[in-house]
């Protein structure tokens, strides 16, 4: 009897807590900032140029989904620019010029961006490189330890093995 009591103002006491926490909590906050556009083409437009553009705090995040405040100012930023009637190009081509294209997600191909573009592949040549003589060395190194007739030994042994 004392089980089942203890049990009831346990889930009671529970339940009190949960709804007591959800009370206190503040609310979360969107990151997106409740934005009035003219048309939905505008709309689109806003929310493909913040995916394509980085945060420059975060580095690793678009506009859209950084919580930074420069983030903020830079969708904000986009918003007016595209209201007052600049195009993409526009847009994409004042963020370039003040803050370079480290802005861009897909850096346009140039000469001071080409290290950025074929590092990968530098990369991929070097590790491939240094595994085959990793692998070329062992093989010299198995082989040149081992004396004239101890490879006559070997010979005999694979030659008995193979005649039986």
């Amino acid at each position: 009897m004392r089980l089942r009591l203890l049990a009831v103002l346990s889930t009671i006491l529970g339940v009190a807590l949960l709804f007591s926490v959800g009370l206190t909590t503040p609310p979360a906050y969107a990151v997106l900032e409740p934005l009035k556009f003219e048309s939905s083409s505008q709309e689109s437009r806003y929310k493909a140029l913040i995916a394509e553009l980085r945060c420059l705090v975060c580095q690793n995040q678009n506009l859209a989904d950084s919580n930074a405040d420069l983030a903020r100012d830079l969708r904000l930023l986009t918003y007016n620019m595209i209201l007052s009637g600049s195009s993409d190009t526009e847009i994409v081509q004042f963020m370039v010029s003040r803050y370079g294209d480290f802005v861009l997600y897909r850096p346009p191909f140039k000469p001071s961006t080409a290290l950025l573009w074929f590092a990968p592949l530098i990369f991929l040549a070097g590790g491939c490189f240094v595994l085959f003589r990793i692998l070329q060395s062992r093989n010299n190194n198995s082989l040149s330890n081992v004396s004239s007739a101890q490879r006559e030994k070997l010979r005999k042994l694979m030659r008995d093995d193979h005649s039986t």
